[in-house]
């Protein structure tokens, strides 16, 4: 595809704080001029500032030129200055460095811009708040929202620098581990394509969860990711931007004296939108001590303890979630999510009180708090706690406030996954807290008994504590008591959660759930992880606005029966397969045949709802055969497996373990050939799955039905022309009405027949894996340690893979069969991609916005230089980048443009230069943050 122009950050920056055009004599005159009348204009007078703003704005009128010339010359001068290496003398990851450097300089600009912006329009602002946030790689993701790849990659070439080596030196970062991460992710990249004013909030992991690496005995080994060994060019370290969070201590009636300080320091990331100037903040808040050492200690020579302190708070986000098998473990995690909560509250208050001058009863008007499952519930109790205990409002008042700015998420269905935490765990962390949540309890419970007039189980089911030998906080129950709204993430996960998880809240407050089925951002999980398909798919529909409003896509459909355009795609398949391919072999060692092999993909975590276990299985059936001699219809495959266990996850470690000596034999047998291949990646990440997800022909979505609250890897792969094999579970049901259930291979028991399944009822198990089960204990696969997985199929069976064992052996050889008309098969991945649309996580947020949080979009106007120097901004309709949410789900229909002078837009306060780190000893305005 030629490079396009680029004519977006061409022309005049906002002026003012308050986004107004400069004045037509500072935008015609000299610099000279400009700063000569600032040098003549009296110091502290009204004039003096307006001059200063002019001159300041004179400096830094336009935003970096996106020529060739200025991409070099900014490239160089990071190389020298930044990275402190010659210009004729830089290795690949300083030139790395630089890059990122110059295109982190242009997001600065548009972000600062941007929440300049919203500031001055005093507009309502979502707050995302996750425990982790899997971004990926930023450098490509930022040059391709930004429509800068083209000019930075003739530009470097230029210097003998390519820019497709750069990408490959940066590190992912380690901020996240699973599906949550990268749904929060992609949530961030939607919302600001979509122009709505919005933060994510999250913490800054130095180690990440841990790099997974493979043992000589096919074991998983944690070792710590040191993803921020050599710097992070994406991340800008705020130090200004400090809040202490305290934890521990005593409580005398309701005053709470904290025992231990921590500082949260801000570390902000830019998040650029496609096709807009709207520029995203996306800031983790990183653990320093309060005192950098205790000077009593220090000074009477006991240096150890002297800096246990300061090493305890800085480890507090040292990693992500600690390993709780120990009660130091939960310990911790309970810190890490108070610390996140608390500091992300004190940053909103703040804007608040700082940018807004509102009071704290306004807010409901400035803040929608979105809760990304239970990990940042304790908010809930942290607002109540400044509102009752600073701001000195009733508890009804505070009560009242906090269900007005809070909505949650839930992603499970699991009662297992939904945290509690020991009363007496709570009571030492954070004993305020706990006394919060008895009298929010206390009241809730009294209205639940009085008004709705409900019996005491119910009561009891309801109740934020939950009795027993050992209490519990629920944190479920208090997001949901604390929240206006509650929502799943597919159909039948937000059903069966009113159902069962919520059951008797449902009952109670039916208006309160709604259902947000997920998607994904397909910017990165196919315009830019797969561009070949992408140009494919833009030479259909007509531009690259497909990636904005995914209607677009349909238009694939009128080319099912052309054989050139279906030979294309296919040619592309397997362009994505040969470098999978090629990639394994380098790391891996293992020859793979893309010409001939069908590649099936399992990539996720490792866990026992997830059905790892009934592939490998799987696998091994499909072994035993090629040994046998059945291979009639047999299409040959490589398998590929991956995912991280948590550390502590026994069977999960197992599993991997098993898979890995199976694949030791099977490679390595001659007698199999091409027939089967298993590989397990290790170390799968946002990196690895843009390589793996466009060269998959089927991915296994093989949950226990009514255990995967939605899934989103089936979105990224259905995207991309995988075809899914698939439970009736999460989102595959979703995915099968929108694609066609005859382009998705559904097996398995259905949600409805599962508890009868696990009561005994129709209950069996497939008598094909008794041979399986005996060449493992064999010991054909290395030593027999895997009594825990063979175990829990002959003996509960609770995740059903036994009862499903035959249907999903059944519905392997259907692929083959299908795999094999290659014609039908290419048909059916079109129509996969055709159909996809409504899974884009921009149609998500959209009726996050209209429905949940009641916030709009809000896009940077363009400034531009107009007629006799007259500073005018250019509103573009209809265009990517401006328009409503709404629109989202019309097809693009061209663009209308209009220029008028700006108005004056509503004074936004100035910023302050004063300030401190301690909020709470600086006066009303809090003191810290003055950035924004």
């Amino acid at each position: 595809m030629p490079p396009k122009p680029n004519s977006r950050r061409a022309g005049f920056r906002p002026f003012w704080p308050t986004a107004a055009p400069p004045p037509k004599d500072v935008a015609t005159a000299p610099v000279q001029a400009i700063q000569e009348k600032l040098e003549n204009t009296p110091q502290e007078t009204p004039d003096r500032e307006e001059a200063k703003h002019a001159y300041l704005w004179k400096l830094m009128h336009n935003y970096i030129p996106a020529d060739k010339e200025s991409v070099q010359s900014s490239f160089v001068t990071h190389i020298e200055y930044t990275c402190a290496r010659s210009r004729f003398n830089f290795d690949k990851f300083s030139a790395y460095l630089a890059a990122s450097y110059s295109v982190r300089d242009r997001l600065i600009e548009l972000f600062n811009d941007t929440q300049e912006y919203f500031i001055s329009q005093k507009v309502k602002q979502i707050y995302y708040v996750s425990i982790e946030f899997l971004v990926g790689r930023f450098l490509r993701n930022a040059l391709l929202n930004l429509e800068l790849e083209d000019v930075y990659r003739e530009s470097l070439a230029e210097l003998d620098v390519s820019i497709d080596n750069l990408y490959t030196e940066e590190y992912d970062p380690g901020l996240g581990n699973g599906g949550l991460g990268r749904l929060a992710a992609c949530f961030m990249d939607s919302l600001a394509t979509l122009n709505l004013p919005a933060w994510g909030y999250g913490l800054m992991y130095s180690f990440g969860m841990f790099k997974q690496t493979i043992g000589p005995d096919g074991s998983q080994m944690e070792v710590p990711d040191y993803w921020l060994n050599y710097g992070d060019p994406w991340r800008v370290q705020k130090t200004s931007v400090v809040y202490p969070v305290y934890f521990y201590g005593r409580c005398e009636g309701s005053y709470w004296h904290p025992g231990l300080t921590i500082n949260a320091v801000a570390n902000d990331f830019m998040i650029p939108g496609f096709a807009t100037d709207n520029t995203l903040g996306l800031r983790l808040w990183s653990s320093s001590p309060a005192e950098e050492l205790d000077p009593e200690k220090f000074r009477y020579g006991d240096y150890y303890d002297a800096i246990t302190q300061k090493q305890r708070a800085e480890n507090l986000t040292s990693v992500l979630y600690p390993n709780d098998n120990s009660d130091d473990g939960k310990e911790m995690r309970l810190m890490q999510e108070f610390f996140m909560s608390s500091a992300t509250l004190q940053d909103i208050i703040h804007k608040l009180k700082f940018f807004h001058k509102a009071d704290i009863h306004e807010l409901p008007n400035y803040a929608a708090v979105q809760l990304n499952d239970t990990h940042p519930a304790v908010m809930v109790a942290e607002l109540l706690r400044i509102l009752v205990d600073e701001e000195r409002l009733t508890f009804r008042e505070s009560y009242e406030i906090c269900t007005k700015v809070f909505s949650y998420t839930c992603h499970t269905l699991m009662p297992e996954a939904l945290e509690k935490w020991n009363v007496n765990l709570f009571e030492k962390v954070l004993p305020r807290h706990l006394q919060i949540i008895y009298e929010l309890n206390q009241m809730f419970l009294e209205e639940l008994r009085y008004k709705y007039r409900v019996n005491d189980q119910v009561v009891s089911s309801l109740s934020i504590i939950e009795e027993g030998y050992c209490k519990q906080v629920r944190m479920a129950n208090l997001a949901v008591i604390g929240s206006h709204t509650v929502n799943g993430v597919a159909a039948i996960h937000s059903e069966l959660m009113k159902q069962y998880v919520f059951k008797d809240f449902a009952e109670l407050w039916p208006t309160k759930f709604q259902n947000k089925t997920n998607g994904v951002t397909v910017r990165r999980w196919l315009h830019h992880c797969n561009p070949e398909l992408s140009n494919l798919i833009t030479q259909v529909v007509g531009d690259e606005n497909w990636a904005l409003t995914t209607n677009g896509l349909t238009k694939l459909m009128t080319k099912l029966n052309d054989v050139n355009y279906c030979g294309e795609w296919a040619a592309v398949k397997h362009a994505n397969k040969q470098r999978l391919a090629n990639y394994i072999y380098e790391t891996m060692g293992v020859r793979l045949n893309p010409s001939v092999q069908l590649f099936d993909v399992q990539v996720k975590r490792i866990h026992e709802y997830k059905r790892q276990t009934l592939n490998i299985l799987g696998v091994i059936d499909r072994y035993l055969n090629i040994l046998d001699g059945n291979i009639d219809g047999m299409q040959p495959r490589a398998v590929l497996i991956g995912g991280k266990a948590a550390p502590g996850y026994f069977f999960a470690k197992k599993l991997i373990k098993l898979i890995n000596n199976v694949a030791r034999v099977i490679n390595n047998d001659s007698r199999v050939g091409d027939m089967l291949k298993l590989l397990y990646l290790p170390n799968y990440n946002v990196s690895l799955a843009e390589m793996i997800i466009p060269a998959a022909d089927i991915n296994e979505q093989i949950s226990t039905a009514g255990t995967e609250a939605s899934g989103t890897s089936n979105m990224k792969f259905a995207f991309n022309s995988s075809l899914i094999v698939g439970t009736w579970d999460g989102a595959n049901i979703e995915i099968g009405d929108a694609i066609g259930n005859e382009n998705v291979f559904f097996f398995g028991t259905k949600v409805e027949d599962v508890d009868d399944i696990r009561a005994g009822k129709g209950r069996k198990i497939s008598h094909r894996l008794s041979r399986i089960f005996t060449a493992i204990q064999s010991g054909m696969f290395g030593e027999n340690e895997y009594d825990v997985i063979i175990d829990s199929i002959s003996g509960k069976d609770h995740y059903l893979c036994g009862q499903d064992f035959d249907m999903f052996i059944d519905i392997q050889k259907k692929v083959d069969e299908a795999y094999q008309d290659k014609d039908s098969w290419i048909k059916k991945c079109i129509t996969s991609t055709a159909n996809m649309g409504f899974f884009s996580s921009d149609r998500t947020i959209s009726e996050y916005a209209e429905q949940i949080w009641d916030v709009h979009p809000c896009p940077l106007p363009r400034v531009v230089e107009g007629a006799n120097g007259q500073a005018v901004v250019r509103q573009t309709k209809g265009k990517p980048g401006s328009q409503t949410v709404g629109s989202l789900r019309r097809h693009h229909q061209g663009s209308l443009v209009k220029d008028d002078v700006i108005p004056a837009a509503r004074e936004a306060p100035q910023r302050s230069t004063a300030g401190s780190k301690n909020s709470r000893e600086d006066g009303e305005d809090g003191g810290i943050p003055i950035e924004l």
